[in-house]
């Protein structure tokens, strides 16, 4: 079953994320910005769009999807923090589709950079506001997603190999 978080890191979330929530795109690009830390990490994604550069890829309208729906899912655990196992089967789901487009186990260890990366961006947006249990309370956040996610990613594969 899922992971339960302490009233203490709630409330972290919870108030750093209230002014962060209301603009998701822009904080979501500083978020992926971590494909300048490692541009390796864009042939994880098959755009149509013809990414000569990062900054094509960057700014094309399905990675901006992409982008978009990464800080809807963000968005909803945070909306979700006092009932988590509400977003259980969506999160399975989630992992369920990686699984289904090719992201192999390899990549899907990528998640953690993706937690890097939010961790990135929190500090970036909220500045002084960014401290040690905030980081600790998002962490302890985001691994409760990523373990729900992998375990749908493994169970698709599962269901494959029968």
């Amino acid at each position: 079953m899922m992971g339960e978080l302490s009233v203490k890191d709630k409330e972290l979330i919870r108030g750093s994320w209230e002014s962060l929530g209301k603009n998701k795109v822009p904080h979501g690009v500083i978020m992926f910005s971590l494909f300048e830390l490692d541009p390796a990490l864009l042939n994880l994604f098959h755009y149509s769009t013809n990414c000569d550069s990062k900054q094509d890829c960057l700014s094309s309208p399905e990675f901006l999807d992409h982008v978009t729906k990464v800080m809807l899912v963000i968005d909803a655990a945070v909306s979700h923090l006092d009932d988590l196992h509400s977003l259980e089967d969506f999160l399975l789901n989630l992992g369920r589709k990686h699984q289904a487009v090719g992201v192999s186990t390899q990549s899907f260890t990528f998640l953690q950079e993706v937690g890097e990366s939010l961790l990135y961006m929190l500090q970036c947006s909220l500045g002084q506001a960014y401290t040690a249990p905030l980081r600790q309370a998002w962490l302890n956040m985001y691994s409760i997603v990523v373990a729900v996610m992998s375990r749908g990613w493994a169970k698709n594969g599962e269901d494959k190999a029968d």
